[in-house]
C-alpha cells in the first residue's frame, strides 16, 4: 500500500513521512480514526515506507522487493493481529491469515462486519484472546528476517481484553527495531495500560468531497450519485462501497414517511412502520438510516443558520430540507440529532430494533408535537 492509494489525509501524510526523514519513528503508536476513514491503510502504507529499500522524498518506491512484498501483504517482517472469531482456545490470527489478506487487498477500509462476512462467522464473538497475545510475543522474540523494522500492526485492539497486559512488557520495551501500529475505532474500549503507552496518530473522517470524488472518479459513478451515497455515507467509505448496489436515495421515502407520521403522532402508523420496516432492514441498514437521518437534520440546522453552501443536496431531498427548516426550532432538531445517536449506539450493541425504533419514535413526538417549545417542556 502506498500513500498515493489512500484518499484525502494528506497532512497525516506529510507528518508520517517526516518522522521516518527525521529518524523519529516511534516504536508504539496508535492510529485513532472512525470506520471508514483509512487508518488501517494509513498503517499499512506507513510501515512500508519505512521497510522501503528505495522511498521517495513522499513515497514509498512500489517497485523493490520490499514494496511488491509489502503490497501482497507476504513480507516476512510484516505481522498482523486483528479480531477473529475463534473456534478453539489455541486459534491465534495466523490461521485467517488468507482471508485476511484477501479482505484487506479487496477492501483497506474494511469494517468488522466485513471481515465477519469474510469469515462467514454469524454471531459469533470477536475476540483477540490470550493465545494471540502469545503468539505475538513469540513473534516479535525473533530477529528481522530481512528488513530493517519487524511491524506489527494490530487492527481494533479494542477487542484484546485483559489478556492484553500480556503484551505490556513487550510494548513498552519491545527488542530493537520493533514497531507496534495499533489501529482503533473508539479509544474509551482500549486498555488504559496500552493507551498510556502508545503515540497518538489522531486521524479523522473522509469529508463529502473526498468520498464523492473517489466514487466519481474510481467506480464511474455520475456526479449526482456520488453525492447522494458520500452524504449518507458520512465520511465511511465502507458505507459509500457498501451502498453502490443501493437504489437511488436508498432512505429518503423511508425517512419521509417516517417524520410525517412523527410529525402528526399518527401513532398506528409508525408503530406498523418500526414492526415491519425498521426491523426488516438488518442491523447495517438500521444504522446507515439513523445515520441519513442524522445527516438530513444536520442540513436543516445549517439552512436554518443561512449556511446554503454547506447544505449538500439537491432534488427532493433539498426541497424537503427547506420545508422542514420552516417549521420547527434549532433546539428541536438538535434534541432529535442527539436522540437517533443514542439510537445509533444502541443498535450496533444488538438491541431490540422494534423496542429502539419505537422508543425512538415516541420520543420524537414529543420533541415535534409543537413548532415552538413550550416553556418548561421535558422530554423522556
Amino acid at each position: 500500500m502506498q500513500f498515493k492509494e489512500i484518499i484525502g489525509h494528506q497532512q497525516i501524510k506529510a507528518n508520517l513521512i517526516q518522522t521516518v526523514h527525521d529518524n523519529r519513528v516511534s516504536h508504539a503508536q496508535l492510529f485513532l480514526g472512525p470506520e471508514g476513514s483509512g487508518s488501517l491503510a494509513l498503517a499499512v502504507a506507513y510501515a512500508q515506507f519505512i521497510n522501503c529499500e528505495s522511498r521517495g522524498a513522499d513515497d514509498s518506491c512500489g517497485q523493490c522487493s520490499s514494496c511488491i512484498k509489502y503490497q501482497k501483504l507476504i513480507h516476512p517482517d510484516l505481522h498482523f493481529s486483528y479480531p477473529f472469531f475463534a473456534s478453539g482456545e489455541k486459534d491465534v490470527a495466523t490461521v485467517y491469515m488468507e482471508e485476511w489478506r484477501q479482505a484487506f487487498i479487496s477492501n483497506p477500509y474494511l469494517s468488522l462486519t466485513t471481515w465477519r462476512n469474510q469469515l462467514d462467522a454469524g454471531n459469533k464473538q470477536a475476540n483477540i484472546n490470550i493465545a494471540e497475545a502469545h503468539d505475538i510475543i513469540k513473534k516479535l522474540s525473533l530477529k528481522a528476517f530481512e528488513a530493517e523494522y519487524k511491524v506489527l500492526i494490530m487492527w481494533l485492539p479494542e477487542y484484546l481484553d485483559v489478556q492484553g497486559n500480556a503484551l505490556l512488557k513487550l510494548i513498552e520495551e519491545p527488542p530493537a527495531k520493533t514497531l507496534f501500529l495499533l489501529v482503533a475505532e473508539n479509544q474509551d474500549k482500549i486498555l488504559n495500560t496500552i493507551l498510556s503507552r502508545t503515540q497518538l496518530v489522531k486521524i479523522l473522517k473522509l469529508n463529502h468531497e473526498e468520498v464523492a470524488n473517489y466514487l466519481s472518479t474510481e467506480k464511474g459513478l455520475a456526479t449526482n450519485r456520488a453525492q447522494e451515497i458520500s452524504f449518507i455515507a458520512d465520511g465511511n467509505l465502507q458505507t459509500a462501497l457498501s451502498l453502490l448496489d443501493e437504489d437511488s436515495s436508498p432512505y429518503f421515502n423511508l425517512l419521509i414517511s417516517w417524520l410525517r407520521y412523527v410529525v402528526t403522532d399518527t401513532g398506528l402508523s409508525f408503530i406498523q412502520l418500526c414492526e415491519e420496516d425498521f426491523a426488516k432492514l438488518g442491523r447495517e441498514n438500521q444504522k446507515n438510516f439513523l445515520i441519513y437521518a442524522i445527516n438530513m437534520l444536520r442540513q436543516i440546522i445549517l439552512m436554518q443558520q443561512g449556511l446554503h453552501s454547506l447544505v449538500l443536496l439537491q432534488g427532493q431531498e433539498l426541497d424537503f430540507v427547506k420545508k422542514f427548516s420552516e417549521n420547527y426550532q434549532q433546539e428541536q432538531l438538535e434534541k432529535a440529532i442527539d436522540l437517533c445517536e443514542k439510537t445509533h449506539y444502541k443498535v450496533e450493541r444488538n438491541a431490540n430494533p422494534k423496542i429502539l425504533f419505537l422508543d425512538l419514535s415516541l420520543q420524537l413526538v414529543l420533541i415535534f408535537k409543537y413548532k415552538t417549545i413550550p416553556q418548561g417542556t421535558q422530554y423522556i
